[in-house]
Parts: structure tokens; sequence; C-alpha cells
């Protein structure tokens, strides 16, 4: 055996576990064209992968589409790895930026992919949402005035771009405590609608099926809407005096009947209902608010101002919801607050 043949060899037997070691790393899945605000997902895959630590991928910073997650969705199938990352289209003109993935034995780059932006056909009822899937897990209505009522939406999808959903219905709306994890994003949707409306109708374009998708809620006060949502409430619904005259009708039974029946356990549901009747009785906790202050129609930071505070007063806080409470500014007039608008002293 000839010297240069045994170091060839030589070679081949160090290199070859190196070799083994490296992925095939090409794209899964891109899509060819998306629509205005569309979320739409980019999959890499590693064929026949032995690594056992995760890739590192980064994306051209001066590209201005930028994936809405650093670190991608990783499936396993096998002995091939899946990395899907989710860019939002944002512009008139978009592309894949260019991709450097390095691993502990390779380096390996892509070219920039330009993917092309089609427009949506026009729909009067379109909220604005584009998804793979999407779904009202709850709604609840609220009195707000003699004319309008106060509608909450619990929405969850797929691909979605829920903080563009809007209601041209609404007089005023806006979207809160929006949370996004992968491909699954969940949101609450505040609007105000008037009274006469007893179903609102609205349309999200199916990004799967390539179609809109009516969804339908009925705009209707029930009673278990006035105690799930009582924070959100502006005013005081008829339904809490019935609430109260029931728990004196629960009292006086259930002390009457351990009066007749000397039956311990209904004096211990007779006590119980007047501890729950007796919260109804608690005076509302008083704080005082600073004047200049904003009086917000919703418990948001984008909703509509109704008022200002003309001068520093106290007040009682009707409800409380994340960073806002709800008070009475004026007889009739009635909003929301930020906790910083409280007073210092």
């Amino acid at each position: 055996m000839s010297f240069f043949r045994f170091v060839f060899i030589v070679m081949g037997l160090f290199w070859q576990p190196l070799l083994l070691a490296q992925s095939e790393f090409k794209y899964s899945y891109i899509p060819k064209k998306v629509y205005a605000n569309q979320l739409f997902a980019l999959t890499v895959i590693a064929i026949e992968s032995s690594e056992e630590s995760t890739p590192s991928f980064t994306f051209a910073s001066e590209s201005p589409l930028q994936p809405l997650f650093k670190t991608p969705l990783v499936i396993r199938n096998g002995s091939d790895i899946f990395y899907t990352f989710y860019f939002k289209a944002t512009g008139k003109k978009i592309a894949i930026p260019a991709l450097v993935i390095s691993t502990d034995t390779q380096e390996i780059s892509f070219r920039s992919k330009p993917i092309e932006i089609e427009s949506l056909p026009k729909r009067e009822d379109f909220c604005g949402v584009l998804a793979a899937d999407m779904k009202i897990k709850s709604s609840q209505v609220s009195n707000y005035d003699e004319k309008n009522h106060i509608v909450t939406l619990s929405v969850e999808a797929l691909e979605a771009n829920l903080e563009n959903m809007h209601l041209k219905k609404a007089s005023e709306s806006t979207i809160d405590t929006l949370k996004r994890h992968d491909a699954k994003v969940e949101a609450e949707f505040y609007f105000v609608m008037p009274v006469e409306n007893t179903l609102l109708e609205f349309s999200y374009f199916n990004t799967i099926k390539k179609q809109f998708i009516t969804l339908s809620v009925p705009i209707v006060i029930a009673d278990d809407s006035v105690t799930t949502q009582s924070d959100l409430n502006p005013k005081e619904d008829s339904f809490e005096r019935i609430k109260r005259y029931t728990f004196i009708f629960l009292v006086a039974f259930f002390l009457l009947m351990f009066l007749v029946k000397r039956d311990f356990f209904y004096l211990i549901l007779g006590v119980v209902s007047l501890i729950s009747l007796l919260t109804f009785y608690i005076p509302h906790q008083k704080i005082c608010i600073k004047q200049g202050e904003s009086l917000y129609i919703l418990p948001t930071r984008t909703s509509t101002v109704s008022a200002i505070i003309e001068e520093e007063f106290e007040t009682a806080i009707l409800g409380k919801r994340k960073g806002f409470k709800k008070i009475e500014y004026k007889e009739g007039v009635i909003g929301w607050i930020k906790n910083e608008a409280t007073c210092d002293h």
C-alpha cells in the first residue's frame, strides 16, 4: 500500500464521523403569495438530523420582515426535524430575509426570497382578520347607557392578525390582553353597540379554505352575564335587585325550615344565604381622583375619552379591571380611570 493511499484512508476514517454529524437543511414550506396583514409560516427541515443541540437561526437584520418569535416551533418526525417561524405580511412588497443556519459542524446560508402580496376581495362585514381558523370562545353583554351596550368577545384563532380586528357597526372598539404562542393567539375584544342591534354578524378570511367565514354573536343581556361581567357594567342592572330579593327569601325559608325540622343543615344554609345577602350592602371603597385625569368609555388605554375630570373629588369604586377602576364622575356619567389617576395623598 502506497504512503498516499494510506494517508487518504486514515483521513477518510477521521472525517467520516464529522460528515455523518452534518444535517441537510432546506426549506420545507415557503408560501409563494400571501395577503396583506396575513400571518404565515416558514418551515426549515433538517433531514436525517443527528444534531444534539438546536441550530442557530439568524435572519438578515436589515430586512424589514422579521419573525414574530426568535425561537422556532420545533417538531420532530423520526430523524427529521422541522423548525417553523411565523411572519406578518406588512407593506406592499415583502421578501423572506436571508437566513444563516449555524450548527456545531456547519454553517448554511439561504438567499432572500420575494413573496407576492395578493389583495382580498372587498366585503362589507369583513372584520380585518385573516386566520387559519377563528372562533369565539365566549361573549358577554352589559348595559352601558339607555342607547348602547358594551360587548366583550373572547376570541381564539390560529395564524391570525387579531390585533387588526375592527367592526364597522361598533361606535367604539378596542382589543386587549392579546396573547400569542406560536400559531395560537387569544384576545379580549371590547366594543359598544346600539341596543337595537340584537345580533352581530361579521366575517374573517380563512387562509386555508381561501374564503370568508361568517361568525354570529347574539347581543342580548343574559342573567349570568350580569354576574360574570358586573365589573364592566357602568350601571347597576335590575337583576341585582332580583338577586337581593332571592337571598332575602332564602334566608327566611331556611330559618323557617330550621325551626320546623330542627335540622342544623337548614341553619347552615340560612347562614350562608345571610352572608351572601350582606355582601350586597357592603359600602364601596372610596378613592380620590386627581384633577385633569381622563375618564374612558372602556377599560383600555386606547379607548375613547368620555370626559375630563374638572376638579379633584372623592367617589366610590364601582368595579376593577386590569389597570383601571370604574367610577361615577357625575350623575349618569360613569366610566373608567387609570389606576395612576388616583390622588397621591
